[in-house]
């Protein structure tokens, strides 16, 4: 048996256990759910599952996780029948339709849970298989790279990393699909040896762009990479393996992977040390859907297969989220996919909030247009596990509402008295504390390295509102709606306040704080012993609710970002070539297109204004560039602005940096496991800048209106 065969079994016996365990699992949890106890019985069962939770996850065996999976479950199920069966008395109207809605969302976040579970129970962590050994069996691929209206400085990065891929010359067609049909891009591509497509129309956008050029080639497998996702030399050598090895499969998917901080992360100053939105998904989402063959197509850093993409009549048009619904019909078809978790491309994140909110509106619309034309739950020739992990990645772009939901209903006891849990605060607590905890018990091991647990609930909030409408529209009315091309490589010229992002926000705040004020004063006043009970459970999450709110707003306090050329670290050797002849022997610390930043293996001040060559080395080869020193910062190094290269010279500069096998990987997943403390201290401070930064702008606004108009300007 081959190492290819052991692995297969190894996989599949995973998944025997995984549907056996979770077979067992499901009955055990149903018993255990329906047990009737008092509040002393529900705290003891609670306390005993939560200390074998913590012993639990003290082992990396994946049989454990899968317990912890099951104990958090009989936990929450327990909580959402008690929810069903003994807290929705009718009350008074209000209590009966608030109640409702806040139902609503605790199933819907319920049933994601369960989805989620299933969903990454086995992670398949897949690795590259070789090539044959003889290149002349070796496919031939077209590399598309769509661009509509990016600066060619973005896309003419892309484009040499391209040209420079590790695979036969006469096997390999680079070309540029250009939507927007520009005279100095076609110049580049000739120059830089790649075909230059465009078309007389922009129907259907970036799909319709792609199937008009699947007409004008034939390459027998189509690598995709938007213009702003640089390949690494290896990325064809690490994808294709697969491809060639098992004829029936028709998409090998890798990492998108960001080199720059996407708005989140700059404005909170998260990037490198909190994993962002998207790392989840590539981290580990993906890996639980390799296993279940349900990997989805993400539209770049991706091979296709050119024969069952033609089959299924190309990429699909019909909703702006073009990638998952290709996916969707090639498994409906029969064909597989694969997921390699090794980054082997690297672009830019958006600049801006609202840029990175208007991207996300897209993602949002177009996964509820699936749901509503191509629902994957109906679909013919999924199989069930396939069907699961689409349900769960579309219904995750419905928080919206939930989210909400759950920042607001606290208010309706502290503003209007109503109850939307007919139940003791105490017996409230007794059961939904035991679903919070074990459910943030079981993703802190499971999510860990890819998720921090309440930096998630601030992405999800900043977002939630700005998906509500276009999803639901999208459910009413599919094709309402156009694609939308994400801008990048922008600047943010100044820091400022994103007053109209914000607004949303800053009215659940003050609703609130007007909750909170609310319910302090019947504190003061005096209540029952059950009602002050109550109040402090709304208070306490009134709280959190606003702490959170804080944190979102913080998100929206737009920091300066005048670099066009993000720096990269980088460490590799390199030769600093002087006017009189010295050559001093460096080592890089960053890099850009624009320039580098060096290190002198030993002190060399250099004065600024020096012309000097620098020599690369890479893959037994070196070229020197010619630059200039901007600045000497003595130990921290000196600073380089390269001079005009000419064509090859930024080739080669793309080459022996951005194209490097090991640079994105060396990058990747660099996060410490979470803890709950260390995102709550986060959190936290993060809320307390929002609040600061929303008093900062308020003052400033209050002055300009004092201020007046100056001389000359319109009142």
């Amino acid at each position: 048996m081959g190492l290819g065969d052991k692995r297969e079994g190894s996989v599949v016996g995973g998944k025997l256990a995984t549907a056996a365990l979770w077979v067992a699992g499901l009955a055990l949890v149903g018993f255990v759910a329906s047990v009737p106890l008092d509040v002393k019985q529900q705290f003891v069962l609670s306390a005993a599952v939560f200390v074998a939770a913590l012993l639990l996850r003290r082992s990396s065996s994946r049989l454990v996780v899968l317990a912890l999976m099951g104990l958090s479950l009989a936990m929450s199920t327990r909580y959402i029948w008690w929810r069903l069966t003994r807290t929705m008395d009718v009350g008074t109207p209000l209590d009966l339709v608030l109640g409702s809605g806040l139902l609503v969302a605790e199933l819907y976040a319920f049933l994601v849970l369960v989805l989620g579970y299933f969903q990454v129970a086995w992670p398949l962590n897949r690795r590259p298989v070789p090539l044959p050994q003889d290149q002349s069996q070796w496919p031939t691929v077209d590399v598309f790279i769509p661009t509509y209206n990016e600066p060619l400085a973005v896309v003419r990065t892309t484009v040499l990393a391209a040209s420079v891929l590790d695979w036969p010359e006469d096997k390999l067609n680079v070309y540029v699909l250009d939507d927007g049909r520009r005279d100095e891009l076609r110049e580049f591509c000739e120059q830089a040896g790649v075909h230059y497509l465009t078309r007389t129309n922009n129907s259907h956008a970036k799909a319709g762009n792609i199937n008009a050029a699947l007409k004008k080639t034939s390459g027998e497998f189509v690598a995709i990479f938007d213009c702003d996702h640089m390949p690494s030399r290896s990325f064809l050598q690490v994808a294709m393996g697969w491809l060639v090895r098992d004829p029936k499969l028709a998409v090998v998917q890798t990492p998108h992977y960001f080199f720059s901080p996407d708005p989140f992360e700059r404005n909170l100053g998260t990037f490198g040390k909190v994993p962002n939105e998207g790392h989840l998904f590539y981290g580990l989402l993906q890996d639980g859907n390799d296993a279940w063959n349900a990997t989805f197509f993400c539209g770049s850093c991706a091979v296709i297969r050119r024969g069952p993409l033609e089959e299924v009549g190309g990429v699909a048009v019909e909703t702006v989220t073009e990638d998952a619904h290709t996916a969707i019909r090639l498994h409906q078809r029969g064909y597989g996919s694969a997921y390699l978790p090794i980054p082997q491309a690297a672009g830019l994140a958006t600049e801006s909030l609202s840029a990175h909110v208007g991207q996300r509106i897209r993602w949002a619309r177009g996964m509820a247009q699936i749901f509503r034309v191509d629902n994957p739950l109906f679909a013919r020739g999924l199989s069930f596990a396939q069907r699961i992990c689409y349900t769960n990645a579309m219904l995750h772009f419905f928080y919206g509402l939930p989210r909400i939901i759950f920042l607001t209903a606290p208010l309706a006891f502290l503003l209007f008295g109503a109850h939307v849990i007919h139940a003791s605060a105490l017996m409230i607590l007794a059961y939904a504390l035991p679903h919070i905890v074990q459910s943030g018990l079981t993703n802190l091991r499971v999510q860990g390295h890819y998720r921090s647990l309440l930096w998630n609930e601030v992405y999800e909030t900043t977002l939630a509102w700005y998906i509500l409408l276009p999803t639901t529209m999208a459910v009413i009315n599919p094709k309402l709606g156009k694609f939308n091309v994400t801008a990048k490589g922008g600047l943010v010229q100044r820091s400022y306040f994103d007053t109209q992002i914000a607004k949303p926000y800053l009215f659940l705040l003050v609703l609130n704080l007007t909750g909170m004020a609310a319910g302090i004063l019947r504190l003061v006043f005096g209540g029952s012993e059950g009602e002050v009970q109550t109040l402090w459970l709304n208070l306490g999450w009134t709280a959190y609710n606003m702490m959170i709110l804080g944190a979102t707003i913080a998100t929206c306090s737009e920091q300066r970002q005048i670099r066009r050329a993000h720096r990269v670290p980088l460490r590799m050797p390199a030769l600093l070539h002087l006017p009189d002849g010295t050559s001093v022997p460096c080592h890089t610390i960053d890099f850009s297109t624009g320039g580098m930043a060096l290190r002198p293996d030993a002190p060399h001040p250099l004065a600024p204004g020096t012309e000097v060559q620098v020599e690369l080395g890479h893959r037994g080869r070196s070229c020197s560039l010619p630059a200039v020193v901007r600045q000497d910062r003595d130990e921290h190094g000196l600073s380089i602005e390269f001079r005009e290269l000419d064509l090859e010279q930024e080739r080669w500069l793309v080459a022996s940096t951005f194209a490097r096998a090991d640079l994105w990987l060396s990058q990747w997943g660099r996060h410490d496991r979470d803890t709950f403390l260390g995102s709550l201290g986060g959190v936290l401070r993060a809320s307390m800048r929002g609040f600061v930064a929303l008093g900062r702008h308020v003052a400033s606004s209050s002055r300009e209106g004092f201020r007046g108009p100056r001389a000359g300007e319109k009142a």
